[in-house]
């Protein structure tokens, strides 16, 4: 039976909503924290979740990667009581159905929840599971798993498709696998590579010339765009093509005819277009330096690979691919690893991404020479200061455990005067701690700002027992309605 799983911290809300879905004749079930939402996730098959944003243990926009990637793979419903414009750009990239914004209708609600549900079955039935070739692709991060579902979609159609992301995570390959995995892996991959092409050269280079066309054209010459026919042409760093080529490459991505350079003849080919950038397209546009026109034609399906530093959990798999190929291809045995190694490397930035990790790993293995481990010490010199500095500046900014207590001002400036506790009736003891228990809690979260981690390490509470007297004393945390 069809089951929604609502994820929030306000009862009242979760009852409506229970209320709502068992009139709809479905199953609904709540949850009052990321964490028990997520256990839920993991145990039951879930069809879609309405998921709140601001909650006692986490913001729902942080996990919900992990939420799509649960082993029913639901759909997901944004509901939230801060209108968000940012939020909401990042909920749709991150594949959520809709986002709504608190209070939201009884019959907006309804009609988001159907018409979802109703994309879940007609997704489930399209055409069953598609065997993908992923083997060049390492990870299994959320983040990185998402994108599977984009490339096999991508895989089973003949859009055009724009992979976006920074320098170095793997565009090329992402595109590389979409073409393998077409009705087109028979036919030629051709590169572009649109920022080390001049303007006068990318034209040439794209559509061809004929002998004479112009000075060093000595014969003639068939352009990418004609040797693609049939397969695909990758356009690289798209956002790098000049303005005048954008136009005529528009015209020949809807026509699919073109003119070579100096002649008069149209030539036909038949290429499917996938473009990659580092760049905001979008921005680019509303500087009038990349057409409107030719990005809604790259846009029919957009897939945003993640940077490295946001799929950390994927660095170790990276690593030990990486380095079993360097040992193939040096005709040695396998390395193992020192803990410090990937101590360093999980601490680093990664502003190159994969492409910077598997350069600094390839020189820790040379470094190495024939040794059977790979420490720290192996890895380039700019790499372990950056990783020094960064920490040496945390532990200037974050007092140690052997440092003494706060000064008081981490508390109010003066203790608020016990009369005001006791303007009805002089409490009981009991009462009283209660009391002094709320006003520190209070006094704690405004010091903190709410963050967790500090509340934490001032308090010496667990996260569950801060939890609890939160709940207990109704105090409301920042960014919560």
């Amino acid at each position: 039976m069809t089951k929604i799983l609502v994820i929030d911290d306000d009862p009242e809300f979760c009852e409506t909503m229970e209320s709502l879905v068992s009139r709809m004749n479905y199953t609904c079930e709540s949850a009052h924290t990321l964490r028990d939402g997520l256990e839920k996730l993991e145990s039951e098959a879930v069809d879609v979740v309405l998921l709140d944003v601001c909650l006692p243990d986490g913001n729902g926009l942080d996990v919900l990667p992990r939420v799509r990637e649960a082993p029913s793979r639901p759909e997901v419903i944004i509901l939230t009581g801060k209108g968000d414009p940012d939020g909401a750009e990042l909920a749709i990239q991150g594949g959520v159905w809709d986002y709504l914004v608190k209070p939201s209708s009884i019959r907006q609600t309804r009609l988001s929840l159907n018409r979802a549900l109703k994309y879940r079955a007609d997704k489930q039935t399209e055409n069953g599971p598609v065997s993908l070739n992923t083997e060049h692709i390492i990870g299994t991060d959320p983040g990185i798993r998402a994108c599977f579902d984009l490339l096999a979609r991508a895989a089973r159609s003949n859009a055009q498709v724009l992979i976006t992301g920074e320098t170095g995570t793997g565009k090329e390959l992402f595109a590389r696998t979409i073409h393998e995995n077409s009705a087109r892996s028979g036919h030629r991959f051709v590169v572009v590579d649109c920022a080390s092409l001049t303007e006068s050269l990318l034209e040439s280079t794209l559509f061809g010339h004929k002998k004479g066309a112009f000075t060093g054209a000595g014969a003639d010459r068939a352009g990418l765009v004609r040797l693609a026919d049939g397969g695909t042409l990758f356009l690289d760093e798209v956002g790098d093509m000049p303005l005048s080529v954008q136009k005529s490459f528009l015209r020949v991505l809807q026509e699919k005819t073109f003119r070579p350079v100096g002649d008069t003849r149209e030539v036909r080919s038949d290429f499917r277009l996938i473009a990659a950038t580092h760049r905001d397209l979008e921005k680019m546009v509303e500087k009038k330096t990349f057409r409107q026109d030719l990005l809604y034609r790259l846009w029919s399906i957009s897939i945003r690979l993640p940077p490295l530093r946001e799929r950390t959990s994927d660095l170790k798999l990276l690593v030990m691919f990486y380095v079993n190929r360097l040992c193939e291809e040096y005709n040695l045995p396998n390395k193992g690893f020192g803990q410090d190694f990937f101590d360093v490397l999980r601490a680093y930035g990664w502003p190159g991404n994969v492409r910077e990790l598997f350069n600094v790993v390839e020189r820790a293995f040379v470094v190495s020479g024939g040794e059977k481990m790979l420490y720290a010490m192996h890895l380039p010199q700019h790499v372990r200061i950056a990783v020094a500095k960064a920490s040496l500046r945390k532990g200037l900014a974050e007092p140690s455990g052997d440092a003494p207590e706060p000064a008081p001002a981490s508390l109010p400036s003066a203790p608020p005067d016990p009369s005001v506790l006791f303007q009805k009736r002089f409490p009981t003891m009991r009462q009283f701690k209660e009391q002094a228990k709320k006003i520190y809690l209070e006094a704690l979260i405004r010091q903190a700002d709410g963050e967790l981690s500090q509340i934490m390490k001032i308090s010496g509470l667990s996260k569950s027992q801060f939890y609890a007297l939160v709940k207990k004393h109704k105090i409301r945390m920042p960014g919560r309605k």
